[in-house]
């Protein structure tokens, strides 16, 4: 699998065959797509322009932006309703590709309940937006990503040079402690889950 952050909370999961683009996320962002390929394009905030430019991804590809359940040519692909404090509806999704379960948790504003921890187990990649702004704080995304545990985490959402005014810039997103901590907008593994670090943080 080869994952490419594009900007914001926008990913590029390519598997060997099929591909998923996450919240794609328009001009005015900063941000250019450039209209990536996918079989699947998830929305977590389908009422925010600011991540569901769905045209900025290539004619072709099935639009999920719902809680549920999906199928769709071998990639399974769960929606998850997570609370915003402001009454907004956020999604987080976990998509497996080539055994691999990527979680991109959207833009929630607080901690998600037990109940919704308990459907995002066995993450091995796990997308976390840290900026605060109109998500969450790096100190809460910090606590969340230990609660969750995945192998790698991946921020997202944070101010660049590019766009996302009003986050923050994050220096050190993830929890004291980690092993390795890398800047690379690409991560690619031409190998099975089992492979990945038992710890990644």
């Amino acid at each position: 699998m080869e994952i490419t952050w594009l900007g914001r909370n926008c990913f590029r999961l390519k598997g060997k065959e099929r591909a998923v683009v996450t919240d794609p996320c328009p001009p005015a962002s900063g941000y250019r797509l450039g209209r990536p390929a996918a079989d699947i394009v998830t929305v977590s905030r389908r009422d925010d322009p600011g991540y569901s430019f769905v045209e900025g991804v290539a004619p072709g590809a099935k639009v999920l932006d719902a809680p549920g359940e999906f199928e769709i040519g071998g990639i399974l692909v769960t929606g998850v309703a997570m609370r915003r404090e402001d009454g907004a509806r956020n999604v987080a999704f976990v998509c497996e590709i080539d055994g691999i379960r990527v979680g991109h948790l959207g833009l929630p504003s607080a901690a998600p309940s037990s109940a919704v921890l308990e459907e995002l187990d066995d993450i091995d990649v796990l997308l976390v937006p840290v900026g605060g702004h109109n998500s969450l704080a790096a100190t809460v995304a910090a606590d969340l990503i230990t609660a969750i545990d995945p192998r790698i985490a991946i921020p997202m959402n944070y101010r660049t040079g590019a766009g996302a005014a009003g986050a923050r810039h994050i220096d050190r997103p993830l929890p004291e402690g980690d092993r390795a901590t890398r800047r690379n907008p690409r991560l690619a593994s031409r190998s099975p889950a089992a492979s990945f670090p038992a710890t990644s943080r």
